[in-house]
């Protein structure tokens, strides 16, 4: 009786929903080399920062870069991928993942210790300068494009902080309880790995909110306020 009873309770109850778990490695990862990652962010946003001072301080820098882009190509693709924002989307994640996170941060760094952050310190630079807010339709696109750069910077710091953690193991393995170089560059690839799935994340939605707010809303609020 006592059996029945409780297979009957057990029949019962309502199966539990299972829950979507985030993997918990990388958020331990930041918060074990906490001093190194704020230091990523001081670092990569500061470089931004020195980028719009320059630019705006010198225009004529920021119209040199924007005649680049145009000659090599780069503000005619733009321009073209507008009018279909989820194709736009596929191509800023393409770039922002193959060529700047693989190509510019983690493949140097794989080869050269912390080679990959003094790429990107270039790069940060560049782009401050190129999104220098020199005339008001700019500074009017800035606005809603300053949560993209947030987003997607923010992918870049945690890859930043992987290759940082890569080279330190790679050169001072007991800092990973490493007995070898070797032990200690395969830790620092699994630090790598685990840091790149929710920089991944970010790329995803960085994409999303770039290609769509720059195909629709920095149009309506150049068209209102400028």
């Amino acid at each position: 009786m006592t059996d029945q009873h409780t297979a009957t309770a057990g029949a019962a109850r309502p199966a539990r929903t299972p829950r979507l778990r985030l993997p918990r490695q990388p958020f331990l990862i930041i918060r074990a080399n906490a001093p190194a990652y704020l230091t990523m962010n001081v670092f990569v946003y500061g470089l931004l920062a020195v980028g719009f001072v320059v630019g705006v301080t010198f225009p004529e820098l920021r119209v040199a870069r924007q005649t680049a882009l145009e000659e090599d190509g780069t503000a005619g693709l733009v321009l073209s991928l507008l009018a279909t924002p989820w194709l736009f989307a596929l191509t800023i994640f393409a770039v922002n993942t193959l060529t700047v996170a693989v190509a510019q941060i983690l493949l140097p760094s794989l080869i050269v210790p912390f080679a990959g952050i003094a790429v990107f310190a270039y790069r940060a630079f560049i782009l401050g300068l190129t999104l220098a807010p020199i005339d008001r339709a700019n500074a009017i696109a800035l606005i809603p494009h300053s949560l993209t750069i947030l987003i997607e910077f923010q992918a870049y710091v945690l890859l930043m902080l992987g290759a940082y953690l890569l080279g330190r193991a790679w050169l001072r393995p007991r800092l990973a309880h490493a007995p070898t170089r070797r032990r200690g560059y395969l830790h620092g690839l699994r630090q790598v790995g685990w840091l790149s799935l929710p920089a991944s994340a970010l790329f995803v939605v960085g994409a999303l909110y770039e290609a769509f707010s720059l195909a629709y809303l920095v149009p309506v609020l150049i068209h209102s306020w400028g």
